[in-house]
C-alpha cells in the first residue's frame, strides 16, 4: 500500500451492502423506462391513471428493496450439507390419510369445471370470461408451484431474505408487457406464442419457436415432478419417480377433461390453502422459537439483506438472478410461457386482464415470496438455537421444519398444500403444452380440416402425451445439486435467444424474418457451445466464478451471455439483409384503439354500461358470430339502447352476483336480428349448462366495446 494512503473499511461494508441495490435499479431501470417510451411513440401510454400506476409501483418495489439492503449486517453465510435430518417416515396415518383425501377432492372439483368446456377455445381460453380478481387468485398456485416451497426454502435457509428476489423483480417488464405485449395477443386472437412468430416473420420462425416452447414446458414440467419425487423422497424413502408419476397421473385426469376452466378453479381453491399454509408456517415458527426478536437474532448479518452479494458465490447472487430470473425469466414467464399467457387470455377483456396482473405483482408476488420462503428462514434461525444441525441438506428443510412445527393431521393438509403446489403449477403447463401441439404441430400440417371436436379430442390426448414426456425428463435434473440451481441453469440455457427475439419482435418494426432467424438459431448454437466449454462466458461473468463444469459452469451468467450474443446477432442481421418494417398493429407496439378497431371490426366503444334482463329461453342453436368467435344473441332495439350498444357491439351476458368472477357468464355480440321482447334476452338452452344459468332467471349484459 503506497505510503500514507489509507483505506476505510466501513465504506467498502457500505459498498458491499448497496451495490447489489445500485446495479439492479439502474439497469432494471433501463429496461422501465425502455418500455415506456416504446409504449409512448407507439401512441400505447394514453392514461395517465395507468401511467402513475406503473411509476408508483416501480419506487415501491426500490423502497422496500432499499429498507431490507439496509436491515444487512457484515458476516460469513453458512455452511450447508446433505445430512437428511432425519429418517425413515415423517407423518402418521392421519397425515397420509389427509394428503390421499386432497388429492380425490381437488380431481373432483376439476372434473365438475369440466361442464363449462364446450369447445377448443373454451379448453385453452376459458371462453374468455374471467374477472381479473378471479385469474390473480388463480395466479397464487401458478406462481407457488410444488419446486418453490422446496426451492426457495432451501435457499432462505441458505441466504436469508434474499430469497424473495425473484419474485420481487417482475416490475421492470411492466411497461412492455401491460402497454404492448397485451393489446397485441388479446386483440390479435392469438392462440399460442409461435403463432405470433408466423404472422410477424414466417412459418420457419414459427418452427423454430415451437421447438424451443416446446423444450421449455417439458422441462419446466420436469423440474415440477423432479420436485416432488425429491419431497416424498424426503417424507417416506419412497423412490422420486415413482411419486412422480402418481402426481402425472392425477393431473392428466382433470386437465384432459376440464381443460383451462378446470385449471383456473382448481388453482382458485388451492391458492387459499397454499398461501394459507405458507404463511402460517412461518408465523408457527416465529412463534415456535420465542417470538420476533430471537427469530431475527438467529438470522446472520447477511441473512437480513433483501439482495445478495454482487456477484458472489457463484451458487446464488444479485447479479446472476438479475440476469438469469428478471431478465431471462421475467421475459420467460410473462411474455413465452404459454400457461400464463393463456391465463391472462381467458379475461372477459384487455383491462380485466391488467387487473389481473396489477393484483399478481403488487399483492399475490409478495405473499407468494413470503409464503415460500418464511420456512427457511425459520429454520436457519432454528440452526442458531441449536434444534436443526448446520449441515442439514437445504432441499430437506421445508419438510422437517414442517414437520416440527405442525400436528399429526396438519403436517398431512402442509403435504397436500406441496402436492396442489405441483398439480396447480403442472396443469397450467400442461395444458399450455396441449396448446402448442394443438394450434402449432396438429392444425398447421394434419389437422386442416378437423372440426372442433377432433381438435378437442386431440387437445385433451395431448395433455397425457406431455405428462409422460415430461416424467422421461427428470433423471436429466437429478444431476444438480439443488433445484434452484436445476431450474436456473434451465432457464439461463433455454430463454436468450427466444427472448431477444420476441421483444424486439414487438418493438422494433425494422427487425425483420431473416434477422429473427438468424438470432434465434444463431443465439442456440452459442448457448449450446457454452454448455460443453462454459469458459466462453467468463469474458461476460462480470467477475463471477464459473462455480463448475459443462452446463453446470456459469449456470446464472449464461443468461447474460445469451442475451448480449443474441442481441448483437439481431442487431447485424437488420442492418445485414434490410427488410421491409412490419406495420400491422397486431404485431408491434401501436395504438390500442387500432387494435381494438380491428378486432370488434367497427369502432370501438365505452365499455361498462350493463343492463339487466329476464332470460328467454329459446330452442334456436347456438350461432357463432362471423366478425369473430364470439357467439351472437339477439337483443331487443330498447335494450340495446340502455346500452348504448349497437349490432355488432361486444356485450357479456353473465349471472347477476359478482362472486363467480365470470365463470357464469359468456362473451358474445349483438346480432343484426334484434330481439322480439323488451326487457328479455334470448338465449339457446344448450348453453344454458355451459354458461351455468340452468337456475337462473335474470342475467346482467355487459357493454364491452
Amino acid at each position: 500500500m503506497p505510503l500514507g494512503v489509507r483505506t476505510n473499511p466501513h465504506l467498502g461494508v457500505v459498498m458491499e451492502q448497496w451495490s447489489s441495490f445500485l446495479y439492479v435499479y439502474l439497469v432494471g431501470g433501463l429496461v422501465f423506462l425502455g418500455g415506456l417510451i416504446v409504449a409512448w411513440r407507439a401512441g400505447a401510454l394514453t392514461s395517465k391513471r395507468l401511467l402513475g400506476f406503473l411509476l408508483a409501483g416501480f419506487f415501491a418495489y426500490a423502497g422496500l428493496h432499499a429498507m431490507l439492503q439496509g436491515f444487512s449486517a457484515p458476516g460469513e453465510l453458512p455452511v450447508t450439507g446433505k445430512e437428511r435430518g432425519t429418517q425413515g417416515f415423517i407423518g402418521t396415518w392421519i397425515d397420509a390419510a389427509v394428503v390421499i383425501v386432497y388429492f380425490v377432492g381437488i380431481i373432483s372439483i376439476g372434473s365438475y369445471f369440466a361442464r363449462f368446456t364446450r369447445s377448443s377455445k373454451d379448453f385453452f381460453f376459458g371462453g374468455r370470461r374471467f374477472k381479473g380478481w378471479l385469474i390473480a387468485m388463480s395466479c397464487v398456485a401458478t406462481t407457488i408451484g410444488s419446486y418453490s416451497f422446496l426451492k426457495y426454502t432451501s435457499t432462505a435457509f441458505s441466504y436469508g431474505l434474499s430469497s424473495t428476489m425473484t419474485y420481487l423483480n417482475d416490475w421492470f417488464w411492466m411497461p412492455l408487457w401491460m402497454l404492448v405485449w397485451l393489446p397485441i395477443i388479446y386483440y390479435g386472437r392469438l392462440k399460442s406464442i409461435p403463432e405470433y412468430f408466423e404472422k410477424r416473420f414466417d412459418r420457419r420462425t414459427r418452427n423454430v419457436a415451437t421447438g424451443v416452447l416446446l423444450v421449455f414446458l417439458m422441462g419446466y414440467i420436469s423440474i415440477n415432478y423432479f420436485t416432488l419425487g425429491k419431497a416424498i423422497n424426503t417424507l417416506t424413502g419412497w423412490p422420486i419417480f415413482l411419486s412422480a408419476l402418481v402426481a402425472a397421473c392425477a393431473t392428466a385426469i382433470y386437465v384432459a377433461f376440464g381443460g383451462q376452466t378446470s385449471v383456473i378453479m382448481t388453482d382458485l381453491a388451492q391458492a387459499f390453502l397454499l398461501l394459507g399454509v405458507g404463511l402460517g408456517l412461518f408465523v408457527a415458527g416465529v412463534v415456535h422459537v420465542g417470538g420476533w426478536e430471537i427469530f431475527w437474532v438467529g438470522l446472520p448479518g447477511p441473512h437480513r439483506a433483501g439482495l445478495a452479494a454482487l456477484n458472489s458465490p457463484p451458487g446464488f447472487h444479485t447479479m446472476g438472478v438479475f440476469w438469469q430470473d428478471a431478465m431471462a425469466g421475467g421475459v420467460a414467464f410473462y411474455f413465452i410461457n404459454q400457461g400464463v399467457m393463456m391465463r391472462f387470455m381467458s379475461a372477459r377483456n384487455v383491462e380485466e386482464a391488467r387487473k389481473a396482473v396489477m393484483l399478481v405483482v403488487i399483492f399475490v408476488m409478495p405473499l407468494a415470496a413470503m409464503a415460500v420462503s418464511g420456512v427457511g428462514w425459520v429454520g436457519r434461525s432454528m440452526v442458531s438455537s441449536g434444534e436443526l444441525p448446520a449441515l442439514i441438506d437445504p432441499d430437506n428443510v421445508f419438510i422437517v421444519v414442517s414437520n416440527i412445527l405442525a400436528l399429526p393431521g396438519v403436517f398431512g393438509l402442509i403435504m397436500a398444500a406441496l402436492v396442489a403446489a405441483l398439480m396447480s403449477t403442472v396443469d397450467t403447463l400442461v395444458t399450455a403444452t396441449s396448446a402448442v401441439i394443438v394450434n402449432d404441430v396438429y392444425r398447421p400440417y394434419f389437422g386442416q380440416d378437423s372440426d372442433d371436436k377432433q381438435i378437442l379430442k386431440v387437445a385433451r390426448f395431448t395433455t397425457v402425451g406431455a405428462s409422460a414426456v415430461a416424467l422421461s425428463l427428470v433423471p436429466l435434473f437429478m444431476q444438480f445439486e439443488s433445484i434452484y440451481a436445476a431450474h436456473a441453469a434451465f432457464i439461463a440455457a433455454v430463454i436468450p435467444p427466444m427472448a431477444v427475439t420476441l421483444i424486439l419482435g414487438i418493438c422494433w418494426p425494422r427487425f425483420g424474418t431473416k434477422a429473427a432467424l438468424l438470432t434465434m438459431v444463431g443465439g442456440a448454437i452459442a448457448v449450446g457451445i457454452s454448455l460443453v466449454f462454459p469458459e466462453i462466458i467468463t469474458p461476460f461473468a462480470q467477475g463471477s466464478e464459473i462455480g463448475g463444469a459443462g452446463m453446470k459452469g456459469h449456470s446464472f451468467m449464461r443468461a447474460f451471455y445469451g442475451l448480449v450474443v443474441s442481441s448483437v446477432l439481431a442487431v447485424v442481421g437488420t442492418f445485414l439483409f434490410r427488410e421491409a418494417p412490419e406495420e400491422h398493429p397486431h404485431l408491434i407496439a401501436s395504438s390500442e384503439a387500432d387494435a381494438m378497431r380491428e378486432f370488434k371490426g367497427s369502432e370501438p366503444k365505452k365499455p361498462g354500461a350493463t343492463t339487466r334482463l329476464k332470460l328467454l329461453v329459446v330452442e334456436e342453436l347456438a350461432e357463432d358470430s362471423a366478425l369473430g368467435d364470439e357467439l351472437e344473441f339477439h337483443v331487443h332495439p330498447d335494450d340495446q339502447k340502455a346500452l348504448g350498444a349497437d349490432p355488432g357491439d361486444l356485450i357479456v351476458v353473465s349471472a347477476p352476483f359478482f362472486w363467480h368472477g365470470g365463470l357464469k357468464s359468456v362473451h358474445g355480440r349483438i346480432a343484426e336480428r334484434p330481439g322480439t321482447t323488451s326487457g328479455q334476452l334470448e338465449f339457446p338452452r344448450e348453453l344454458l349448462a355451459y354458461a351455468g344459468f340452468k337456475h337462473i332467471d335474470e342475467v346482467d349484459v355487459s357493454l364491452e366495446g
